[in-house]
């Protein structure tokens, strides 16, 4: 029988895997760490952790990895890859599903396939509860508030680096599917080459170029919100960097292990001659996933929301009660 305290972590060994689990823990639920490389699960436990290892294409083994837990965080891409065999074992299990998935088509192919299968289940399914896809959406959702649709809503995220992780390369390497945005209130490929801007971001980044670079948000954003389009950017300097094969890993500086990286994402809501912003500030974009993640699976195994089907942080949650909620965590919100 499931206890609502536990959440199985697939790809607990990994790096945003590591930071979901610690944050499932100060939060009072006891992570279930779950993977494929037995090494790295206990090179990442704590000693009271319970390990389960699971290949990604036994579906028994999976089955006997999330007994008796109540939702799963799939951290282990890349998710065009993964996503659907986990999705499916907990399905299965009828436990609520959560991934942290950057990969557009990931998320997509959940949202357009697998709502009925969700319902019938009677669980939560949330791609992309994350810094890619959840973050913006939240930002989102609240920068609209009472609005009852917009014209365009833009989103543009300045790093000062951007040190990668194996997944990250691994993701990069594998997913050769276009991206694209939302246009005419439809999803159409992104521009080759892709647009680029200027953006006048907050402090520290001050006046960036900005290429468009759309991830999950696109989905995640378009699937509750009321908007003919919605695009995406990124600063030049980070891309710079992830494109070089020599760039480390990320590197810890604190006792949470976090990376110096900074980062500012901004969302801009136009109606209209009217404008409404979000802007959120902080430390390691792989950082704070783990506590976007942790509590939503919080909120959802607590009871405060009971949204069965495939859905968004932004559709379940109040956006703005959310983000306020994570301050702890060392996010900045303003909105304007």
């Amino acid at each position: 029988m499931a206890d609502s305290r536990n959440v199985a972590v697939y790809g607990a060994g990994g790096h945003t895997g590591r930071f979901v689990a610690a944050q499932l823990r100060r939060r009072g639920l006891r992570p279930i760490l779950c993977g494929r490389d037995a090494e790295k699960l206990r090179a990442a436990a704590p000693g009271d952790a319970e390990i389960r290892v699971a290949d990604i294409a036994d579906a028994a083994a999976l089955d006997r990895a999330f007994e008796g837990a109540a939702a799963v965080i799939h951290c282990a891409g890349p998710f065009l890859d993964t996503a659907l065999p986990v999705l499916d074992a907990a399905l299965r299990a009828r436990i609520a599903y959560l991934d942290v998935a950057a990969e557009q088509a990931s998320a997509r192919a959940i949202f357009e396939g697998h709502g009925a299968a969700a319902r019938a289940a009677g669980v939560a399914v949330v791609p992309a509860a994350a810094f890619y896809g959840g973050l913006a959406d939240l930002l989102a959702t609240a920068a609209m508030a009472d609005w009852d649709g917009a014209d365009a809503i833009d989103i543009a995220v300045a790093l000062d680096g951007w040190k990668p992780t194996l997944g990250t390369r691994l993701t990069g390497r594998r997913n050769t599917v276009p991206r694209f945005v939302l246009s005419g209130g439809r999803f159409q490929d992104l521009a080759d080459p892709a647009p680029a801007r200027a953006w006048e971001f907050p402090p520290p980044f001050g006046s960036q170029e900005v290429v468009a670079l759309p991830f999950t948000e696109i989905v995640t954003i378009a699937h509750h919100l009321n908007v003919s389009a919605i695009g995406s950017y990124m600063n030049l300097a980070p891309l710079r960097e992830i494109g070089d094969p020599r760039t480390p890993g990320p590197a810890a500086v604190d006792a949470a292990g976090r990376s110096a990286q900074r980062f500012v994402m901004e969302v801009r809501v136009r109606k209209g001659a009217r404008e409404r912003r979000a802007v959120a500030r902080g430390q390691d974009i792989y950082a704070i996933t783990g506590p976007i993640a942790a509590e939503a699976a919080s909120r959802i195994l607590d009871g405060r929301n009971r949204t069965r089907g495939v859905t968004t942080l932004g559709a379940m949650f109040d956006a703005a009660e959310f983000l306020a909620a994570l301050a702890a965590d060392g996010l900045e919100v303003e909105r304007a």
